[in-house]
């Protein structure tokens, strides 16, 4: 690879160890996948940090990297920890992994990260801008950033998104270069598609398919929202590898079919429909339960935004949650304090359901769930479905909230703000 002076230096050792330690590790990783040279980035966002994701090994890792003298040097934020922080004790959370998630945050935090805990930091001002180069793990917001943002990253892990942060570099292959940003194959979308779980549903589909090309969707009303974009692209990611996605005339890389495909022709064969038969099925396929057999309801994966907790306060205005059942929306923090601030978290609350923020099942222990008892979930995402039947468990149903409303939630009083 073709360093600069100044990257030279950090793999020499003249910035310090921990400098030089993740310049090594960011050379090794550019010449595997023949990188000519480094692009400086604005900004990392941390999937390893919470004990659950990062282990023993990554924990302690990050621990060494802070006692060589680690500094981040770009603003970097946390993906979500492995427990609600504030309400730890009332879910049913242990104190040990407690003081073990505030150990490693307080580490991050000693380096400068912003420990937000969310895996939508675009949606509390970590944004990046058009073009702009980044080291992102989690998922779902590396579609983002590439897809709706235009910004450019791959798919980090845990120890390449520390050494950006630390370096403020990163190789330059994969979706950093024009080349492997264009789409490949076509998907013709022609049902309408109503709310954020049918996006959720057309990703999933589209991700099997696609696996880690790009696809470019025609058939997408402009009227598209930013929570449905969101959706769509969390579960394009899970179903497949794919960590970009054009949506012709509504994303920033696609103002034309020709444009978003780099001028290429998709043929016949490459040209894929979405109608309502694939909507049914696919919907159909990531059910393996009944909405009356789930002991908790989750959505918000990814993190609510402020949209889609309003529309599910406006659900469950004047209703009750079911003695049998709980339903939790999570969220940033950030956002439930706001949601608190104009009334829609008491509107939640007030029909008994929960805003649960800093967290996701997916870092939670596995033993919670089964100490809890829990066993049927009812969820609005396909990412959530993958996370919970592979690594807790647990069955799941698939639906909208809108869907299974009356199942989960009685009339009640309406709520007064």
């Amino acid at each position: 690879m073709r360093l600069t002076a100044e990257e030279q230096e950090m793999l020499s050792g003249e910035r310090g160890n921990a400098v030089q330690k993740a310049m090594e590790l960011l050379v090794a990783l550019g010449e595997c996948y023949d990188a000519e040279r480094m692009v400086p980035v604005t900004s990392a966002h941390l999937v390893a940090c919470n004990p659950i994701a990062a282990g023993k090994g990554g924990t302690r890792y990050i621990k060494d990297l802070a006692k060589c003298g680690a500094i981040f040097v770009v603003p970097t934020t946390t993906n979500p920890a492995c427990l609600e922080l504030w309400d730890w004790k009332e879910m049913g959370f242990s104190q040990e992994i407690k003081q073990e998630q505030e150990a490693l945050s307080e580490v991050i935090a000693q380096m400068g990260g912003f420990v937000c805990n969310t895996c939508t930091p675009y949606l509390i001002g970590h944004t990046p801008l058009f073009r702009e180069h980044v080291a992102w793990g989690e998922s779902s917001a590396i579609i983002y950033a590439n897809a709706v943002l235009g910004a450019r990253t791959n798919r980090e892990g845990g120890p390449t998104g520390l050494a950006s942060a630390i370096t403020g570099r990163t190789p330059a292959y994969g979706y950093h270069l024009d080349e492997n940003r264009y789409g490949t194959i076509k998907i013709v979308v022609n049902v309408e598609l109503h709310g954020d779980t049918d996006y959720g549903t057309l990703g999933y589909f589209t991700g099997k398919i696609v696996r880690d090309k790009v696809p470019i969707f025609t058939g997408i009303p402009l009227s598209v929202s930013h929570s449905n974009l969101k959706a769509l692209g969390a579960a394009l990611a899970t179903s497949g590898s794919a960590a970009h996605y054009h949506v012709v005339s509504v994303t920033p890389e696609a103002p034309s079919e020709e444009v978003a495909s780099g001028s290429r022709r998709i043929g016949s064969s490459d040209t894929i429909e979405f109608g309502p038969r694939e909507l049914k099925k696919s919907e159909e396929s990531l059910s393996a339960a009944e909405p009356e057999a789930a002991d908790v309801v989750i959505l918000g994966c990814p993190h609510a935004s402020i949209d889609q907790v309003k529309h599910y306060a406006n659900l469950l205005s004047g209703r009750k949650v079911r003695s049998n059942v709980e339903i939790w929306i999570l969220i940033s923090h950030a956002l439930k304090q706001y949601a608190e601030d104009i009334g829609l978290a008491k509107i939640i609350e007030c029909a008994g359901a929960r805003l649960v923020s800093n967290t996701c099942p997916s870092p939670m222990p596995r033993e919670f769930f089964r100490e809890r008892g829990y066993r049927v979930m009812a969820v609005d995402s396909p990412k959530m479905i993958y996370y919970l039947s592979t690594t807790k468990n647990v069955t799941c149903h698939y639906g909208s909230l809108s869907k299974f409303i009356d199942i989960v939630t009685k009339k009640g009083q309406p709520t007064v703000i």
